[in-house]
């Protein structure tokens, strides 16, 4: 197994399940996606671009799907945490139920076709 998996799969309920689910919806919106372990955090990465990284918090109770490039991202950026980060964008979760799927589907449609561009959104 590898470090990636080992992490979601040894964290407790209810974080190893929103986890899996987390896993679960990426590779099925982005096939060619490859889950990579960094800063001791699964990464997802499409070639050398990066896509999310998934976080459980047990001091915040809930888990992060981060996006690296949301300062490009236009889709419900509303609901998307950035407390303490320049940057990076989540959504976050403290149960399943919470998930709305297809939320998360058009946020990662968007985060893939916008891979190519870089973590800072530069004026022309």
């Amino acid at each position: 197994m590898n470090p990636a998996e080992e992490y979601i799969l040894s964290r407790d309920e209810p974080y190893r399940s929103i986890l899996l689910h987390l896993k679960a919806v990426i590779e099925s919106v982005i096939p060619e996606v490859v889950m990579k372990y960094k800063w001791r955090i699964p990464c997802f990465y499409v070639d050398k671009h990066s896509i999310c990284y998934l976080n459980a918090s047990y001091k915040g109770k809930f888990v992060d799907i981060a996006f690296w490039n949301s300062a490009h991202l236009t889709k419900h950026t509303a609901l998307m945490f950035s407390e303490k980060r320049k940057v990076v964008k989540s959504f976050r979760y403290s149960t399943l139920e919470e998930i709305n799927d297809e939320i998360l589907i058009e946020v990662l449609e968007e985060v893939y076709s916008l891979r190519e561009k870089g973590f800072y959104k530069r004026d022309s």
